[in-house]
């Protein structure tokens, strides 16, 4: 995966999942409302505040969704027409200024989706990436004049299959290297159906089939299963829609995602990047005393003398395991060995406590004689005052 520079921050491979508060039309038409949501999506833990440029003559027919007989899809619930909700929804274009002083006071990168060539060409000083968004994924014109302008492109790929997003691919990446795609579901219900129809995986596909482009997540669904999920596959940038009350009116406000569920979905996402930690397989810091209390080591059956030979009934598989313990996986090692000077019952064995030659004995040789035991006890003990236990 590749990397690029969004501001003051590196987004993709090794670095943490970069956020974008999608504020769309939660504007509701007045600039000090814009202006308090980037406010709030800052304080949420949001490194981008995106709005959509978009003219409702420029996006939508009037007269072909009337000709639909009905607006389908999450259109259905609109009160006003098609035309008219784009119309009410579109952010004056002399905001932009004022919108972006706000992200740069606030220290977030300002973010804009424009959906015709004015709108491009009108942005381009603002903006230190484009957004491109799921419904212009098959306007190649669009895809080489945003790409045209050198700058990182990020694109939805929802409500499309994978020739279209090949073919997007044939027309930007020429032109732009630095690129992201997006897995996206664009049904904007909120429904927990969506959960059966977001197909996550198709985040390995971009990786396989793009392995040079970031790879990311739009979402509409509620919580933050799909967020972590995209995440731990290894999605790099995370859009989601961002209001200060999903119950306001409005065509985005429903699906969109209050401060309090925006700071615990990055929150949740912080940890989740700590979890996923390295691919490298160590004992981890935090368990270097685990090491000890949970593994098991070889032990003493019985108190053993200097030059008793070791068989496998003279030795127990025992926790702890302190530094120098012999593990049971040389088990074979040691048994055949004579001791070199006593060790207790329950004493752990070292390499130190043993001679070094192995005798290797047939499976079915006599088992060597052993002295009785009370004479046992009694070199045991001579050997002890001598001060010679291992």
């Amino acid at each position: 995966m590749s990397c690029f520079q969004i501001g003051n921050r590196q987004v993709g491979d090794g670095n943490p999942a970069y956020f974008i508060a999608d504020l769309s039309a939660n504007h509701d038409g007045t600039l000090a409302r814009a202006l308090k949501l980037i406010r709030q999506a800052k304080r949420s833990g949001a490194d981008a505040a995106k709005f959509q440029h978009f003219r409702a003559p420029k996006i939508v027919s009037d007269r072909g969704f009337r000709g639909l007989d009905a607006q389908l899809s999450h259109q259905a619930k609109w009160r006003k027409s098609v035309y008219e909700v784009y119309q009410d929804a579109s952010l004056p274009w002399e905001w932009t200024l004022d919108l972006k002083a706000c992200c740069d006071d606030e220290g977030i990168e300002f973010f804009s989706t424009p959906y015709d060539f004015e709108a491009v060409n009108m942005l381009d000083p603002y903006l230190g990436v484009y957004k491109i968004g799921s419904g212009d994924i098959t306007w190649p014109e669009m895809l080489e004049r945003i790409a045209g302008k050198k700058k990182p492109v990020i694109l939805s790929t929802g409500a499309s299959d994978i020739s279209d997003v090949r073919q997007a691919m044939r027309v930007m990446q020429p032109i732009n290297p630095r690129l992201a795609l997006l897995q996206c579901n664009t049904n904007y219900t909120g429904s927990l159906d969506s959960f059966d129809h977001i197909h996550l995986n198709v985040l390995r596909t971009y990786q396989s089939m793009f392995p040079d482009v970031i790879v990311g997540l739009s979402d509409h669904t509620p919580g933050h299963a799909t967020v972590l999920g995209a995440v731990a596959l290894g999605g790099k940038i995370i859009e989601k829609h961002f209001t200060d009350d999903p119950d306001r009116e409005g065509p985005d406000h429903a699906f969109s995602m209050s401060p309090q569920g925006w700071r615990e979905m990055v929150e949740r996402t912080r940890e989740l990047e700590r979890a996923l930690g390295s691919a490298k397989k160590f004992i981890a810091k935090n368990e270097q005393e685990t090491v000890i209390v949970q593994r098991r080591c070889l032990r003493a059956a019985r108190n053993l003398l200097a030059g008793d030979r070791i068989d496998r009934s003279d030795i127990d598989v025992l926790r702890p395991a302190p530094d120098g313990a012999i593990f049971p996986y040389e088990i074979d090692k040691v048994i055949g060995r004579r001791v070199r000077r006593p060790i207790d019952k329950g004493q752990h064995f070292t390499w130190a406590a043993l001679e070094n030659p192995v005798i290797s004995f047939h499976p079915f040789s006599e088992p060597s004689q052993k002295p009785r035991a009370v004479d046992r006890e009694r070199a045991y003990a001579a050997q002890s005052k001598k001060g010679s236990l291992a």
